[in-house]
């Protein structure tokens, strides 16, 4: 169900009031995120700031982002929202918005201006894909391989990982539809601009789902991040798909013998989404906290931790060296021009409104 025109006029209203006094912000807040590096990359870029800044502050951590949008559905139908703060991927904000489960957010009185003086809205530009999401990051879903495992001859495009001929050994893929079918019908002959027509048809799932069961047996499923850089340092899989910020830090914070395959890498946004009818208190902190931690010198920050890179254009050029190693991070970067001659861009609209069947029916193939 849609938001209505009132409702959202109402939740906008809410949150672009004048910020309350700190002394009715809540003290404590919670923040749903992914667990591992990137987690970390928020804590120290905006979290532990913004902490310094409000010591009566209490933030609590869920890493249940991965079930963002079935967890946000119970909450609300039970009416017990315990969540403040969730990060969600582009395309589960939009079903959350287009269900209610989630506040629309004007961006532009919300969230800081750019340094100049740019609009929010005109600076996250595109990546703004929904009314109810802020972006923070721009990151992929790609592969790493084991560089000792491939022979003299590594990987160089998507299509190997349906090699086994040619790379012989278990391969990690994420346990869900997404990403595993584009690179299947891609790797099945079907143009990169034609995929999601095809992927829209009953034949063309089928396709997809044939094209997977070629390695089918080969494959160790995964549903956190930090499976496959685990599974590649063990010597368990020869190569695996994970977010593009773990293999970075397997490689160049654990120095593992890995690499990355950067071809068709998957792009895809990440933000935060605020649930609806928070109460007062609760949504005052929550805003305050979203227009510090989303801002240009924020978000350039978080690349100091993490190869993602930020959502705002003005943050671009401040991304410099990790905080730790020293290295630029910029090569590290998925948007990278080395990095990005052959990207797969993620169709978040499409898979807003095919998640669930898509979902049924991949479940239904791997329960074969």
């Amino acid at each position: 169900m849609k938001l209505t025109k009132l409702t959202a006029l109402a939740a906008t209203t809410a949150l672009c009031a004048p910020m309350a006094m700190a002394a009715d912000m809540a003290n404590e807040m919670t923040i749903v995120s992914w667990g591992g590096a990137y987690q970390e990359s928020q804590l120290k870029a905006y979290v532990e700031p913004y902490l310094e800044m409000h010591p009566d502050l209490k933030v609590i951590w869920d890493e249940s982002s991965a079930e963002a949008t079935a967890k946000m559905r119970a909450m609300t139908e039970a009416g017990n929202v315990t969540w403040d703060l969730v990060d969600a991927v582009a395309s589960d904000a939009m079903r959350m918005c287009d269900e209610g489960l989630i506040a629309e957010i004007d961006h532009d009185e919300v969230l800081a201006a750019a340094p100049d003086g740019t609009s929010a809205s005109d600076d996250f530009g595109d990546l703004l894909v929904s009314d109810c999401f802020v972006p923070q990051i721009v990151y992929s879903t790609t592969f790493g391989y084991r560089m000792d495992l491939v022979g003299d001859t590594p990987p160089s495009t998507i299509c190997d990982v349906f090699d086994t001929a040619k790379y012989p050994g278990k391969r990690a893929l994420q346990k869900r539809p997404i990403d595993n079918m584009e690179w299947a019908l891609y790797c099945d002959g079907v143009a990169k601009d034609e995929i999601y027509d095809v992927l829209g048809t009953d034949e063309g799932v089928e396709r997809a789902l044939a094209k997977l069961d070629t390695i089918k047996d080969q494959v160790v499923w995964w549903t956190a991040g930090a499976e496959t850089p685990q599974l590649l340092a063990d010597g368990e899989v020869v190569m695996g798909s994970t977010f593009n910020g773990r293999l970075f830090s397997a490689i160049a914070e654990q120095n593992q013998p890995i690499d990355m395959l950067w071809d068709m890498q998957s792009f895809d946004l990440d933000g935060w989404v605020v649930p609806a009818d928070l109460p007062e208190d609760r949504k005052a902190r929550v805003m305050d906290f979203l227009k510090f931690a989303t801002d240009t010198q924020r978000l350039a920050d978080q690349a100091k931790f993490i190869s993602y890179g930020p959502a705002r254009a003005s943050s671009a050029p401040l991304v410099g060296k990790h905080a730790i190693l020293g290295i630029d991070m910029a090569p590290h970067m998925p948007t990278d021009p080395a990095n990005s001659g052959n990207v797969h861009v993620y169709d978040y609209e499409w898979w807003a409104d095919n998640r669930d069947d898509l979902d049924a029916k991949f479940q239904a193939w791997l329960a074969k």
